[in-house]
C-alpha cells in the first residue's frame, strides 16, 4: 500500500500567492464535463410576481424555501430514508433576482459523516431573452437522518467522489464542520465579560398546516427559514422607518423539528445598528396545545438600506436597554467581527488583500481553515507538466496567472502516520532542510495549530542578500474517514511580537505544506510570483537538481526515524494499518524554493 506526502514551499524571496479566484472559474467551465453525481439534485423556477418583494425582487424566504426543498431532496437520495435540516452555514447574495428571471438550482452531498451529511447547494440566475448567467449565492446546508421506528440512529453509507472538485468538496467539507463545530466556543470568547440587556422586538405566530409540511408531516425547513425571514424585516423596517434589504445571513441552526398542528412563536429583535447595517436576532419556538414551548431555531440576519439611488443609507444607533439589550449588542460587535474575517479570509479573493493576515485568537479558526483548504485545492489542480523525472523524484510546474506553481513527488518506505508526526515537527526541518536555517516555535495553539518563525536564505536582484524570516502558522489534520490526506499547512500571519526588522527581509507564504495519502501518487507545489519567475525559468534542470537533494535528505531523515519514537495507542493501530502491505510507503510532497 503507497502512502502520499507532499509538503509546499517557504523557501521564496518574495510574496507567494494561490490564484483560488480563477481556480474557481475554472471549476465553472468544467462543470459540464463532469461525471454526474447520484445524490446530484436540479432545480429551475422562474420568478412569479407571488415571489417578489417591493423592489419586484426574489424574495430571499421564497429562495431559501427553495434552497432547503433541493438540499433535503439530495441529503434524502443519499440516506435513503427521511432527513431534516440540523443547519445551513453563511449565505452571502451577490446579486438579485427580477420577476421574469430563471433561479436553477444544484444540490448535491460533498460527504456523508456519520448520522449528518453536508449539502452543497448552488444558485444561479439565468435571464432567458439575454442569454446570460451569473451566480446568485452558495450554500452548505447539513440534514441528519430521522430516528427509526425503534429509535435507532440511521448510519450513512460514505460518499464516494469520482472527480477532482467533487475530492476537493468532499475533504474540505471536514474543516466546515470542524468550524461550525466551534462557532458558539468563538461568540463566547469574543463576549468576555458583556453586561445582558434587551431593545427591540417584534412576535407573531403562525398555525403548521399541512401546506406547510413535507411528506413526513414535519415543517419544511425553508418554510420556517422564510417565515423568520419575514419577521426580521419587519423588526429592521422598525429602526430604519423604510423598506430594509436582506444581505447577509448567519448561520440557521435547527435544534428539534415541528409538525402539523404545531404554533411557531417567532421572535425578532434588532441586536445591534452600525453605520450602513443592521443584525436582526430571531428566534423561533414551537408548541402544541397546552405542552411546553420548545426552542427549534434561532438566525442572525444583516439588513441594509438603498436610498431610491440604491446608495447605502446612514442607519440609526442602537441604545441598548439595561440586561438582555447590552448583551445582545455586544454579542452583535462579535458577530460582525467574526464575518468580517471570515469574509477577509476564507474569501477566495485571496489575491487582493495582504498574504500575512493578522493572526489574533479570535480568528484563528477561520485562518487554520483557510491554511488548510487552500492546500488541498492547489493539490487538486489538473492542469500540472511534468519537468523532469530522477530516481522516482519527479517536479511538475503549473503556470497560472503572475504565478509559478512547482509539484514534487517522491515515495518513502515509511507508514503515512509517522511520515506525518515527523514532518509535523517542523523544529526538526533545519536537520534535513539545508533552506531551513533556523526554526523556532514561537506558540503552541491547540493539538492541530503552531506558530513558529523560520529563517531561511533570501534572494535578493539575483544574488544571495540578507537573511529572510517568515512567522508561519503550521496547521495540521489527521484523516478524518477513508480518502482524506494527512495535511501539514503553512501560511504567513503578522504577529505584533515579531515584527519586520532591518536584520531580516520578512517573507510571505500564502499556500505551503505536506500531504499523506494511501495512494501511488505523488505531489510537490509551490508557487513563486513575478519577482522570483525568471531566476527560476532560467534554470529549471538547475532546480529540479535542487529539489532532487532536498528530497533525497528528507527521505534519509523519514526512514532513519520510522521506527524509534514510541507509538501511541492511536498511532499503533494506525501502523497496523499502514503494515498491510510488505512494503509500505509514503510519497514525500514537500514545497521548497530554492533560490
Amino acid at each position: 500500500m503507497c502512502q502520499k506526502l507532499g509538503d509546499h514551499s517557504l523557501k521564496m524571496s518574495s510574496r507567494v500567492s494561490v490564484d483560488l479566484e480563477k481556480a474557481e472559474e475554472e471549476e465553472v467551465e468544467e462543470e459540464d464535463e463532469e461525471s454526474v453525481n447520484p445524490t446530484e439534485v436540479k432545480m429551475s423556477q422562474i420568478v412569479m410576481p407571488c415571489h417578489s418583494n417591493h423592489r419586484q425582487e426574489l424574495s430571499v424566504g421564497q429562495l431559501l424555501k427553495w434552497i432547503d426543498s433541493s438540499a433535503c431532496l439530495s441529503a434524502e437520495r443519499h440516506a435513503g430514508c427521511p432527513c431534516v435540516t440540523a443547519s445551513m452555514d453563511d449565505i452571502h447574495f451577490e446579486h438579485t433576482i427580477s420577476v421574469g428571471q430563471v433561479v436553477n438550482i444544484k444540490a448535491k452531498v460533498n460527504r456523508a459523516f456519520n448520522t449528518s451529511m453536508e449539502v452543497g447547494v448552488q444558485v444561479s440566475c439565468e435571464d432567458l431573452f439575454l442569454d446570460r448567467h451569473w451566480r446568485v449565492c452558495h450554500a452548505y446546508a447539513t440534514f441528519v437522518t430521522q430516528r427509526t421506528n425503534t429509535g435507532k440512529k440511521v448510519i450513512l453509507k460514505p460518499i464516494l467522489p469520482h472527480t477532482e472538485k467533487e475530492q476537493v468538496e468532499y475533504s474540505v467539507a471536514a474543516e466546515r464542520r470542524r468550524v461550525r463545530m466551534l462557532h458558539d466556543d468563538i461568540i463566547k470568547d469574543l463576549l468576555g465579560n458583556a453586561v445582558a440587556a434587551e431593545k427591540t422586538k417584534v412576535e407573531s405566530v403562525e398555525l403548521v398546516l399541512p401546506p406547510h409540511a413535507n411528506h413526513q408531516v414535519n415543517t419544511f425547513g425553508g418554510q420556517i427559514m422564510a417565515w423568520m425571514v419575514n419577521v426580521a424585516t419587519i423588526a429592521a423596517s422598525r429602526l430604519s422607518r423604510a423598506h430594509p434589504t436582506l444581505r447577509t445571513i448567519d448561520m440557521f441552526t435547527f435544534r428539534g423539528p415541528s409538525q402539523v398542528g404545531d404554533r411557531l412563536l417567532l421572535r425578532a429583535i434588532v441586536n445591534n445598528a452600525f453605520k450602513n447595517s443592521m443584525e436582526v436576532g430571531v428566534r423561533a419556538e414551537a408548541y402544541h396545545e397546552e405542552g411546553p414551548n420548545r426552542h427549534i431555531n434561532s438566525a442572525f440576519m444583516i439588513f441594509e438600506v438603498l436610498d431610491d439611488h440604491r446608495k447605502l443609507c446612514t442607519l440609526p444607533r442602537i441604545r441598548p436597554e439595561p440586561l438582555e439589550g447590552g448583551r445582545r449588542f455586544q454579542e452583535a460587535i462579535a458577530r460582525k467581527k467574526i464575518r468580517l474575517d471570515r469574509k477577509y479570509i476564507i474569501s477566495c479573493k485571496q489575491g487582493e488583500v495582504p498574504l500575512s493576515v493578522p493572526w489574533d485568537p479570535r480568528n484563528q479558526v477561520y485562518l487554520s481553515y483557510n491554511n488548510v483548504s487552500a492546500l488541498k485545492m492547489l493539490a487538486a489542480r489538473n492542469n500540472w507538466r511534468l519537468s523532469s523525472e530522477k530516481d522516482k523524484v519527479r517536479l511538475y510546474t503549473m503556470e497560472q496567472k503572475s504565478t509559478l506553481s512547482f509539484r514534487v513527488e517522491s515515495e518513502v518506505d515509511v507508514p503515512a502516520h509517522r511520515a506525518f508526526d515527523l514532518l509535523a515537527e517542523l523544529s526538526n526541518r533545519p536537520g534535513w532542510d539545508t533552506h531551513y536555517q533556523k526554526c523556532e516555535l514561537i506558540h503552541r495553539v491547540d493539538d492541530d495549530d503552531f506558530l513558529y518563525r523560520v529563517v531561511t536564505p533570501s534572494v535578493s536582484d539575483g544574488a544571495v542578500g540578507h537573511l529572510q524570516d517568515f512567522i508561519l502558522l503550521a496547521s495540521k489534520r489527521k484523516p478524518c474517514g477513508s480518502g482524506d490526506p494527512y495535511v501539514i499547512a503553512l501560511r504567513s500571519v503578522s504577529l505584533p511580537t515579531h515584527p519586520p526588522t532591518e536584520e531580516y527581509n520578512r517573507g510571505e507564504v500564502l499556500c505551503a505544506g505536506f500531504t499523506i495519502l494511501k495512494t501511488k501518487n505523488n505531489i510537490y507545489y509551490n508557487q513563486a510570483s513575478p519577482e522570483v519567475v525568471p531566476y527560476i525559468s532560467t534554470d529549471i534542470a538547475g532546480l529540479s537538481s535542487s529539489f532532487y537533494h532536498n528530497f533525497c535528505s528528507c527521505r534519509q531523515y523519514l526512514t532513519r526515524n520510522r521506527l524509534e519514537a514510541t507509538s501511541s495507542p492511536e498511532d499503533q493501530a494506525g501502523q497496523n494499518q499502514a503494515s498491510d502491505t510488505d512494503s509500505p510507503t509514503c510519497d514525500v510532497r514537500a514545497d521548497n524554493t530554492q533560490l
